[in-house]
């Protein structure tokens, strides 16, 4: 089941490269800030890439890794345990900066995602380890879910990237009541941009995504997404996310934004405002 959606549904293989399962850039998505790569290894296998003029988080999916970062004379290295599923806890991971050169390994493969976004200032390499990742249980009864707060804008330190992780139970909602963040009102709604990626729980599970116009002309999408889908939402109300019964849903979130403070502000749909389901 699907709207017209001017692109803004990316199925799996469809936005891949020879170095890439996804690769979703600025240009990609047709704005300017937030950026998502995902890069399967092989046993043994490398990954080399340069940051340019984006700051870049590498956060395991699926397995361990080593990360090398060089700046000039300066290196660092950063040991990754990772995790054997997105459905098995939080993983730790590295923040690379702009400007520098980064290294991927992994003696025993897996699949890592490159969160990314433009920025301006050039921040520290530096290691985020996972017992300090801030894991929130928010929402109740069917719109119950777990939000992981790894780079989210209060916990860890980046100049414009915003980032966390939501598992949702099999038959739940989650990224509800809809929300938006596409205007800039001071105090009360920020201006991100935002990549849905999705993981589903089982060969053959699936969920929903729902993104609707907050003005004419603007996203509109009602995709039925599996692992290795994304959605991209420039704009508009988005929500709910829906995951099948049996099947648990996970989605990791990419966001930033032209704005000058590094913050996440939303506003709620007003025929939704008053759910409980909590929010995102």
């Amino acid at each position: 089941m699907r709207r017209p959606d001017n692109g803004l549904y990316v199925p799996r293989g469809s936005a891949s490269d020879a170095h890439y399962a996804l690769d979703i850039d600025p240009e990609r998505a047709g704005w300017t800030h937030s950026s998502l790569r995902v890069v399967e290894l092989a046993p043994g296998g490398t990954h080399t890439f340069t940051t340019g003029d984006s700051e870049w988080i590498v956060l395991p999916l699926r397995g361990g890794c080593t990360v090398r970062t060089k700046d000039g004379m300066e290196e660092e290295e950063f040991q990754l345990l990772g995790r054997r599923s997105v459905f098995d806890g939080v993983s730790d991971f590295a923040y690379v900066p702009r400007e520098a050169r980064a290294q991927i390994a992994s003696g025993v493969g897996g699949r890592f995602a490159l969160a990314g976004a433009k920025c301006e200032r050039r921040l520290p390499a530096r290691y985020g380890p996972a017992p300090e990742v801030p894991v929130e249980d928010r929402g109740s009864g069917t719109c119950a879910r777990q939000v992981r707060n790894f780079a989210a804008a209060d916990v860890f330190d980046c100049d414009r990237l915003i980032a966390v992780e939501v598992v949702t139970p099999g038959g739940n909602w989650s990224s509800y009541p809809p929300h938006k963040h596409d205007e800039h009102l001071p105090g009360v709604e920020s201006r991100l941009e935002e990549i849905y990626y999705f993981e589903i729980d089982g060969p053959d599970g699936f969920g929903y995504q729902r993104v609707f116009p907050s003005r004419e002309g603007g996203a509109d999408v009602l995709a039925e997404v599996r692992t290795g889908d994304a959605v991209l939402v420039p704009d508009g109300w988005h929500g709910p996310s829906i995951a099948q019964p049996g099947h648990a849903m996970y989605y990791l979130n990419v966001m930033a934004g032209p704005g000058g403070d590094r913050e996440w502000r939303i506003r709620f749909h007003p025929d939704h405002a008053n759910s409980t389901g909590g929010y995102r």
